[in-house]
């Protein structure tokens, strides 16, 4: 038969694998060993850390739905990210987004004091300063499209066609769409880096994250390393996940269609300065988003209007959003940036890159769209009312 659909393969990988039982659902192996089957006889296992058939179905799944030669799934997020430097040397440059996620941002800083590499923050969708760095013949060019948390689109494909000219490697994180509703290799990037604890597990219950590489060779660099440095991911967190992959495809369509409904609300909102998702026509980057993926996603940013009075009559107002960290899960949350997932990125570096402390970050969860409206509007309405209250001093 043809090449399945990616929703179908989504749901469909690893299932009646098998052989002992016919199970449907993949067993889970959580040895930490297996036996040689004879002296200097290792079988395809030997030690989990290595290699174990639970994490290589997860593996086998998202090599498949990114459209990449090999998978290395990791520990956790910022463990891929990590498994990604270890492809630099001291004195190779690299050039990353100046408003990426803040523990990408602590990370690179953090390994670029201690001399593992040289590291530049620039606005990846300012041309010329692109070309400048370019210039200095990076070894690996960073991407994060939509960025976190404002949600900016960096073209994938020019990015990728320039700094292949100038010798780099391109990796993309893809966390906040998917190989659902992107895939960045097929963009020209040669690397794709994923927390799986968001959108492809699903359900806040699993850290992890994973290493899609278009090359051969990439990938097995990937792996060593990963089995060198031990990175890489436990045998019921991949069981989780994969279980979560199955539903990544749906929970998509939900996830976006309740944020394009929120954004829609927030824009006519007067308690709402600004609303970042590049649903929205008059969000800068919506043709091109448009153009390189196959849907706008479930993230939204917004900027309260007012004081952090106003902006604590927000957060502390709604009852179908929880104020916590991560995204992806099926529950609705709200974030603060600026003391929440970008605290490590220093008020100079949160200013260049645009990221204000008024800035609130939404993750659209499965819940019914009108109802999370309505809690939103619900909390802006009280900060409106908060806002033009007048304050009697006694005395």
């Amino acid at each position: 038969m043809p090449r399945p659909n990616p929703q179908t393969v989504a749901v469909r990988s690893a299932l009646e694998s098998d052989s002992q039982h016919g199970a449907v659902v993949p067993p889970i192996h959580l040895s930490t060993n297996y036996t040689f089957s004879a002296f200097n006889e290792k079988r395809t296992y030997d030690y989990s850390r290595s290699g174990n058939p639970t994490r290589d179905a997860l593996a086998s799944a998202l090599a498949e739905l990114e459209g990449g030669a090999g998978c290395v799934v990791t520990a956790s997020g910022m463990s891929a990210i990590l498994l990604v430097c270890q492809q630099l040397n001291p004195g190779d440059l690299l050039l990353a987004p100046h408003d990426c996620y803040g523990g990408s941002y602590r990370l690179f800083e953090s390994l670029a004091a201690r001399g593992r590499f040289r590291v530049q923050f620039i606005d990846q969708n300012d041309t010329e300063a692109l070309d400048r760095a370019l210039a200095e013949r990076p070894k690996l060019v960073w991407v994060e499209t939509p960025s976190n948390p404002l949600l900016r689109i960096v073209d994938l494909a020019a990015v990728a066609e320039a700094a292949h000219a100038a010798g780099a490697l391109v990796a993309a994180d893809n966390t906040f769409l998917s190989p659902a509703l992107q895939t960045p290799l097929a963009l020209g990037a040669d690397i794709v880096v994923h927390s799986t604890t968001k959108y492809l597990n699903g359900h806040s219950d699993v850290i992890g994250g994973a290493v899609i590489s278009a090359d051969r060779a990439v990938h097995d660099s990937m792996a060593d390393w990963a089995n060198t440095l031990g990175l890489t991911g436990g045998a019921f967190d991949s069981y989780l996940t994969l279980r979560g992959v199955r539903t990544l495809f749906p929970r998509m369509r939900q996830h976006e269609s309740n944020a394009s409904q929120v954004a829609a609300a927030l824009v006519a909102h007067p308690a709402v300065q600004a609303v970042y998702y590049p649903g929205l026509a008059t969000h800068p980057g919506h043709a091109l988003a448009a153009r390189q993926q196959r849907g706008f996603g479930g993230m939204v940013s917004f900027e309260v209007a007012g004081d952090e009075t106003a902006l604590r009559c927000v957060l502390e107002g709604l009852s179908l959003f929880s104020l916590a960290e991560s995204l992806g899960g099926v529950e609705s949350l709200v974030c603060h940036p600026a003391t929440m997932t970008h605290a490590a990125m220093d008020p100079d570096a949160r200013r260049t890159a645009g990221i204000s402390d008024r800035l609130v970050r939404l993750s659209l969860g499965a819940e019914a769209g009108d109802d999370l409206v309505a809690d939103l509007l619900g909390a802006l309405d009280r900060a409106l009312a908060a806002a033009s209250t007048p304050t009697h001093r006694q005395g």
